[in-house]
């Protein structure tokens, strides 16, 4: 005779413990509601601490002073090279993330928010299912759920992803050894973020963009720099490609182009586009259908078809950040606890982490130009700041755009060292009500020399000579 599992009774039950679950789980608890999240993985964190954000930009940051100490002409007057393996790279972002959901899970026990492991699904519109690794089951019911169960890698199915020379953005941080010649399949942040980690480590890459130009989602002025730079470390850009088929062997993978072109290397890695992770939920158990690229639509307030049912973080798409995700999931929160209807601002900041790091807020030149509105730029190339002569980082610029009229700041883009530190200051600015939104707020402050943060007084000023 089977065992009936008797439901366990919460306010608000959280599937999947990334920025956008941590976000909503963590205001309603100090909202004083009974919460309890589900993850899958048998520590919290979600996809942006263990294959994602973290251990890509901990890998970045590592490369980044490998790269440092090879330039640097005191080891060189030694005759000192320094060799890392891959593998050896990863192992200093492993320590990150050990930390990451260290702190993380203190956050949970520290809220009184109950931690269930295992696989979340539902089994009716306020009733969580989860199936533990050891094989149990829970029953957990809710007057409000979220989901929070983020993405995965696009993986197109005629792809032997179940080979060892063909990988993805999940698999890429597996690699056992250093390969010498890498395929990037995809160009979007990912492609490109990896393109410079791998080129730095002194690996042969071909990008392979399916379209015309890289991110073009950012200013042209942006995009042109960024694309200059890759070629410029040696990175080879195929604009304009589309893959037909993958042929792999022991020794070598071998991508074949619609153009005729086939492109050999140790390792393809496959970065076209994300999927959102609602498969395994049994949505239909919920009343709710996700769209072709498993995605959850929902309203400004996250909250889904399903009114108690809300959705955050990456598996309703755009704008796809932790960052966003994070203040996705606390806004949920905020509707489901009566704190108020909050939704995300319409300028979010894009940190882009290649090698020099992009930044960037608001319109590009592209935008106001279609939109008629008049508008000027002011510049600042990093190569003339002392902050970055003193540390060497001269490859760069701040760029803002601004209104020839009331000087109000409409977009800021940075290229270069600390880009996405950098336009937190700006930002600051554009989000000011009425005339507190004004170029003439960096012509007027004074910044500490030498600073990067010097930029935006050059910068405006530059802007300002442009009107006389």
């Amino acid at each position: 005779m089977a065992l009936t599992v008797r439901p366990e009774s919460f306010d608000v039950v959280v599937i999947g413990t990334g920025p956008g679950g941590e976000g909503a789980a963590m205001r309603a608890a100090k909202a004083g509601k009974r919460v309890a999240v589900v993850e899958r993985r048998a520590q919290v964190g979600g996809s942006c601490t263990h294959v994602g954000t973290i251990p890509s930009k901990a890998l970045r940051q590592s490369v980044g002073e490998l790269l440092a100490v090879r330039r640097n002409p005191l080891f060189a007057s030694m005759g000192h090279t320094v060799e890392v393996s891959f593998p050896r790279l990863l192992d200093a972002a492993s320590s990150v993330i050990a930390r990451q959901v260290q702190m993380r899970h203190g956050f949970y026990l520290r809220n009184y928010v109950e931690m269930v492991h295992g696989e979340g699904r539902f089994d009716g519109t306020h009733t969580i299912e989860v199936e533990g690794h050891d094989g149990s089951v829970r029953l957990l019911e809710a007057e409000h759920i979220v989901v929070a169960t983020g993405s995965r890698p696009y993986r197109p199915a005629d792809l032997p992803f179940d080979h060892p020379r063909v990988r993805d953005s999940d698999t890429i941080l597996d690699l056992d050894e250093t390969p010498r010649e890498v395929t990037i399949y995809g160009a979007g942040v990912i492609g490109c973020e990896y393109a410079s980690i791998f080129r730095n480590m002194g690996v042969k890459v071909q990008l392979i963009n399916s379209r015309s130009k890289l991110l073009s989602f950012l200013d042209d002025e942006i995009i042109d720099a960024l694309a200059y730079h890759l070629r410029d470390q040696g990175v080879v850009v195929r604009h304009n490609e589309q893959y037909e088929r993958v042929e792999v062997s022991d020794d070598h993978v071998v991508l074949h182009l619609a153009s005729g072109k086939r492109i050999r290397s140790d390792c393809l890695l496959w970065a076209q586009g994300r999927t959102g992770n609602t498969d395994r939920l049994q949505l239909d158990r919920a009343g709710l259908v996700a769209n072709q690229r498993g995605q959850l639509e929902v309203d400004r307030c996250m909250r889904t078809s399903v009114p108690h049912i809300y959705a955050v973080g990456d598996v309703v798409g755009a704008p796809g950040l932790a960052s966003a995700s994070y203040d996705q999931g606390r806004f949920a929160a905020g509707s489901i606890t009566g704190r108020g209807e909050e939704e995300l601002v319409a300028d979010i900041p894009t940190g882009i982490y290649t090698d020099p790091e992009i930044s960037s807020l608001g319109r590009t030149e592209r935008e106001l130009t279609a939109e008629g509105v008049p508008y000027e730029v002011g510049h600042s190339l990093f190569r003339s700041l002392a902050r970055a002569q003193i540390t060497g980082q001269q490859v760069g610029m701040l760029k803002l755009l601004f209104h020839r009229e009331s000087l109000q700041i409409l977009g800021i883009h940075c290229f270069g060292y600390q880009a996405s530190e950098i336009v937190h200051i700006g930002q600051a600015i554009m989000s000011q009500p009425g005339e507190g939104n004004s170029l003439m707020y960096f012509v007027n402050t004074t910044f500490n020399y030498p600073t990067m943060a010097e930029a935006y007084r050059v910068a405006a000023l530059n802007g300002l000579n442009r009107l006389c």
